[in-house]
């Protein structure tokens, strides 16, 4: 997990559904279209791994 620990804080990651290969919104910017490399357009939000803790009132 060294590539999420160096990308930017609050940065969205998108992961293919067919090949499971991670990419930012930044380098989806990049790109003419929106797909992944292996040509799959269906992306999903991936979670973050931190989990947010709320204190009740």
């Amino acid at each position: 997990m060294g590539e999420s620990e160096d990308k930017a804080f609050g940065e969205v990651e998108y992961e293919c559904v067919r090949c499971g290969t991670r990419v930012t919104s930044a380098q989806l910017a990049q790109l003419p279209e929106i797909k992944c490399i292996c040509g799959y357009r269906i992306l999903k939000k991936t979670r973050p791994s931190v989990v947010k803790q709320i204190k009740s009132i």
